[in-house]
C-alpha cells in the first residue's frame, strides 16, 4: 500500500477505479506531490471534499503540467443509519445535486481556468452516505455522523477546458441584467449557491457588475 492510500475514503478510491485507464499509473510522486492518476503528461487529481486544501498544489503543478481535477455531484443519494446496535435504515434524500454544485468549492480557485493547462470534470454520481448514531459527537445533527460515502455509479460527466464554458451553465432564461435572486430563482437553488456562482464567473472575467437593481448588485454577460 502506497503513502497516497493509507487513509484513503470509499468515494475516492472508486472514483480512482472509475476514472484511471489501462497504461495510468496511480499515487505518483511529481513535484513534491503525490499524485492520483499520472496518464502520460496528464495529472488527474479526484477532489471528492473541498477544494481549499488543494489551491497551493494545483496552482504549482498547472504551470508546467496539464492538470485535470474531477469533482463529483450526487445527483442522487441514498442515506443509510446505523444506530448504536448496529442496525441500518436505508432512505433515498429528497435532494438532488447539480453540476453547478462546484461553485461552492470554486470559489477557492476561480482564476485556475483561465490556465492553459487546466480542465475541469465534474463527475453526476449516485451515491450512499453512511451515517452512525454517536451522541458525544455532531450534536447539530442530533448525533449522526457521515461515517462514509459510498459511490453506486457515474451517471454523467461534464468537462469544462475555459471559463466560457462555465458561463453555459447560467440559465438563458436570466434577465439582462440579472441579479443573485434571479439567477437563484432560474437555477431553483439557493441564493448562497447563486452568490458564489457570480463571485466566480466575475474572477473569471465571463460577467461583469452592472450597477444596482434595488438594493441587489447587478450582473451582465460579456
Amino acid at each position: 500500500m502506497t503513502i497516497g492510500t493509507l487513509n484513503e475514503k470509499s468515494l475516492h478510491a472508486a472514483l480512482k477505479e472509475w476514472v484511471a485507464r489501462p497504461g495510468d499509473l496511480l499515487e505518483q510522486p511529481v513535484n513534491g506531490y503525490v499524485i492520483d492518476i499520472v496518464r502520460d503528461d496528464l495529472l488527474i487529481e479526484i477532489q471528492t471534499g473541498s477544494f481549499s486544501p488543494l489551491k497551493k498544489k494545483l496552482r504549482k503543478l498547472v504551470i508546467h503540467h496539464p492538470v485535470r481535477l474531477v469533482y463529483p455531484v450526487a445527483a442522487q443519494k441514498w442515506l443509510v443509519k446505523v444506530d448504536g446496535r448496529g442496525n441500518a435504515r436505508r432512505r433515498k434524500s429528497p435532494k438532488k445535486g447539480k453540476v453547478t454544485a462546484v461553485f461552492s468549492e470554486l470559489v477557492y480557485i476561480p482564476r485556475l481556468l483561465e490556465q492553459d493547462h487546466f480542465t475541469l470534470c465534474v463527475l453526476l454520481t449516485h451515491e450512499e452516505e453512511v451515517r452512525r448514531h454517536d451522541p458525544r459527537r455532531a450534536w447539530r445533527r442530533r448525533g449522526w455522523v457521515t461515517e462514509e460515502r459510498r459511490l453506486l455509479e457515474v451517471v454523467a460527466e461534464q468537462h469544462f477546458a475555459t471559463p466560457a464554458d462555465l458561463a453555459t451553465l447560467l440559465p438563458p432564461t436570466l434577465p439582462d441584467p440579472f441579479t443573485t435572486a434571479d439567477l437563484a430563482l432560474a437555477l431553483h437553488q439557493p441564493r448562497r449557491l447563486a452568490q458564489q456562482m457570480t463571485y466566480c464567473l466575475r474572477k473569471m472575467g465571463t460577467i461583469a457588475a452592472q450597477g444596482k437593481m434595488g438594493r441587489s448588485n447587478a450582473y451582465r454577460r460579456v
